[in-house]
């Protein structure tokens, strides 16, 4: 299975609407994704009260019935919150309906604040996102909360990928994939979701682990 957990739309920077997202995401060959929209705030309830209702809308065409059995989850990206308040953002968004929790990690091409990374492992998230130059400290973190960490298709966060996978290998931390798509062109299909773990380092076997990580996941959401 192809899953793609951390993807905009213009309900932030993204440039489709949610349902040409999904179609394109279909098309590209995936089997479910999130929509994941970066958020503080200032923009949780408002984003996850529109991502939820055409979330609804898809899983109920795309049910066991069919031949497509495309599942969509609501979620949200916090994005460059302080890490003393990423504890009350969780906390909103998994009340505002978020079956996705993504938190915006230390990555290299963005001035993160420091701390970031430490605060968001200690929170209810799903996905540590582009965590950068990530210490074994806090990949020991992820693996003891069952938090996984990214290896990024995006351009600049895909810098510290070999850096991550091999903390990961180390720590035991799980990974998990993602586009971190904003455009029709950062949408993976198969050579490209591959491509991403075997560009960090990862083994093929390495690489079906993540795969199993991500059904896992869409599962248990």
């Amino acid at each position: 299975m192809l899953i793609d957990f951390h993807m905009h739309t213009v309900f932030s920077d993204g440039e489709l609407v949610p349902a040409e997202l999904i179609r394109r995401s279909i098309y590209a060959g995936l089997d479910g994704i999130a929509i994941t929209d970066h958020a503080d705030f200032s923009n949780i309830e408002h984003n996850l009260y529109g991502i939820k209702k055409i979330c609804e809308k898809i899983n109920g065409l795309y049910d066991k019935k069919n031949k497509n059995n495309f599942k969509v989850l609501p979620g949200v990206e916090l994005t460059h919150v302080p890490p003393a308040l990423i504890k009350d953002a969780v906390s909103l968004a998994r009340k505002s309906g978020a079956k996705i929790v993504v938190v915006h990690g230390e990555t290299l091409s963005e001035p993160v604040e420091e701390g970031t990374n430490s605060a968001a492992l200690k929170e209810n998230i799903d996905i540590l996102s582009h965590p950068g130059l990530i210490t074994e400290k806090e990949a020991l973190l992820a693996k003891k909360n069952g938090i996984y960490i990214e290896l990024s298709y995006r351009k600049g966060h895909c810098l510290a990928n070999g850096h991550i996978a091999g903390i990961a290998r180390k720590t035991g931390a799980g990974l998990i994939i993602s586009s971190d798509a904003h455009s029709p062109s950062d949408i993976m299909g198969e050579k490209e979701y591959d491509g991403v773990g075997l560009g960090a380092g990862l083994t093929a076997k390495e690489l079906e682990k993540i795969k199993e990580n991500a059904a896992g996941l869409l599962k248990k959401r």
